[in-house]
């Protein structure tokens, strides 16, 4: 039987030491995979810009055709 992910998001600033500290709901000992990806300046942006392309997908006029037609 498969568990489900549970999947967290925390912003940090990395200390003059190059850490990062994250508080976890997990218990001691628990087995985690961490992916660290630097923020950009505009977090919302990149939102955006995946939106957008994905919007292309739906212009698509043969496949409206099909659809219209059925």
């Amino acid at each position: 039987m498969s568990m489900p992910e549970t999947s967290l998001q925390f912003r940090a600033k990395v200390t003059p030491e190059g850490k990062i500290e994250v508080p976890v709901p997990f218990p001691s000992g628990t087995p985690v995979v961490v992916f660290v990806v630097e923020e950009s300046a505009d977090g919302v942006a990149d939102l955006t810009s995946a939106a957008q392309s994905s919007l292309d997908f739906w212009d698509n006029p043969l496949d409206d055709e099909d659809w219209n037609s059925a």
